[in-house]
């Protein structure tokens, strides 16, 4: 198997372990039947890219990188905090009871909203092979525009889905003060659109008339 998708995978499994970790930790108890439902429908998830994505993109998404904007490395270390806050913030709140109760059906209802977000994400992977973990434009693999699947109706899919995991994940977990770490993320995300969107119109060829195609970043009819 490729080094790059090795190391792919072992990024991923070492990220569930850490959230695991992270959440039964803060919460005193590995008795917490909403995180260990949450943790099995990340495992589905994982499993379900594994066998759906291209080698290629799971490559680029594991292997070494250049070219990476300084900016991006920039916003990606400062959405490390509030990103693991979530799951922290989670657990505290489990342990303490600061949120109100939940009925199960909110949690269940974030968690479909979750799976249906995967999926967008998933579709936005499959559909652009130069999908990244990092910006940068990809001069090594004749980086191209993607203009298939969810990119017909706006121009960072992607995002789009990650935004609304990221948003559903608190939820399902019956916490509503992890809330706040999940908007922190969305608003880093948001600006992260903004920056790729600028480098791409600047440094992707095809980009520009691709935008005047595609109108909207991330919501049709709004932005």
């Amino acid at each position: 198997m490729n080094k790059a998708i090795v190391r792919r995978i072992t990024q991923v499994i070492f990220t569930l372990l850490l959230q695991g970790s992270l959440l039964f930790i803060s919460a005193g108890t590995l008795r917490w039947n909403w995180a260990w439902i949450l943790l099995a429908t990340e495992i589905i998830i994982l499993l379900v890219n594994f066998v759906t994505l291209p080698g290629e993109v799971i490559k680029e998404r594991g292997g070494e990188k250049e070219n990476v904007k300084k900016w991006d490395k920039m916003l990606m270390s400062i959405s490390v905090i509030p990103s693991l806050g979530i799951y922290i913030t989670s657990g505290l709140d489990y342990r303490f009871s600061w949120s109100p109760y939940f009925k199960s059906i909110i949690n269940i209802i974030s968690l479909i909203i979750l799976l249906l977000s995967s999926i967008l994400f998933t579709w936005s992977m499959v559909s652009n092979k130069f999908f990244s973990t990092m910006v940068r434009i990809q001069t090594e693999r004749g980086h191209s525009i993607a203009v298939e699947g969810p990119y017909k109706y706006v121009r960072h899919p992607g995002y789009v889905g990650y935004i609304l995991m990221i948003l559903a994940t608190p939820v399902a977990l019956g916490s509503l003060y992890a809330l706040i770490a999940s908007f922190l993320v969305m608003i880093i995300f948001i600006v992260r659109t903004v920056m790729e969107d600028k480098t791409l119109m600047s440094e992707l060829e095809g980009y520009k008339e691709y935008s005047h195609r595609v109108k909207y970043r991330l919501i049709p009819y709004l932005w």
